[in-house]
């Protein structure tokens, strides 16, 4: 399965994938990528947090989203998918949304090699991305990706260089008042947002706004992540 992988990263990084317990807490179009793209490489173990069912609107952009998976829990229908990939995959599913509360017991009995943050809404967001910092635990985290279409606009930074994304600039207000001004990766876009894809309201648990999206940049976000995660354990 790996003979196309393993000779770009050779036995060594092989090895540190199939060592890797990797942390994802999103299922939806970012995370749905960010999934596909390390179990395709190869990584060990993975668990998912994540308590939303699949919607008719996400099919124009989430991996996990197809007409006969509407209605299912984002996590249980990614799962198949993985484990069809790549059926000795360790994975563990968390069919619930990640609160505030919730982030220290997840991390109590289980050791990750990394964190994939692909939360769409604030205070767990934010709260993930302190407690890492604060344990020394790696994280890569995601902004946002809704309202805009351009591919070449988007950039792995640390969180004290983002600009433009509306959502990186909420989670910089509330990282500093942690007194956290840097040392946090992200993926971010600095392209504009278009207003005109914004509407102010959703039915959405934690969010107060439905944003048009795109069939690839979240999946490029993702891309990104999963680059990110990949290259820092390959050891290359």
């Amino acid at each position: 399965m790996q003979s196309r992988t393993r000779l770009l990263v050779g036995d060594r990084g092989i090895e540190h994938f199939q060592q890797a317990h990797i942390l994802l807490v999103g299922a939806g179009g970012v995370g749905g990528a960010v999934a596909h793209m390390l179990v395709r490489a190869g990584i060990g173990a993975l668990t998912i947090v994540d308590g939303d069912k699949v919607a008719t609107s996400n099919l124009n952009r989430q991996m996990v989203s197809y007409q006969d998976t509407v209605g299912m829990h984002k996590t249980e229908a990614l799962g198949q998918e993985l484990l069809r990939i790549n059926p000795g995959l360790n994975l563990t599913l968390h069919t619930t949304y990640l609160e505030v509360q919730d982030i220290a017991p997840l991390f109590s009995t289980t050791t990750y090699s990394f964190v994939a943050d692909a939360i769409d809404t604030l205070a767990p967001k934010t709260e993930l991305i302190a407690y890492c910092y604060e344990h020394g635990i790696p994280l890569i985290s995601s902004m946002g990706a809704g309202a805009k279409i351009d591919p070449t606009a988007l950039r792995i930074a640390d969180i004290g260089q983002t600009h433009t994304c509306s959502l990186a600039k909420a989670v910089r207000k509330n990282l500093r008042a942690r007194g956290i001004r840097k040392g946090i990766p992200v993926v971010f876009s600095s392209e504009i947002a278009l207003e005109e894809a914004i509407i102010g309201s959703s039915t959405d648990k934690g969010k107060r706004s439905t944003v048009g999206t795109i069939s690839y940049l979240p999946n490029l976000f993702g891309g990104f992540m999963a680059g990110y995660i990949l290259r820092s354990l390959s050891g290359l």
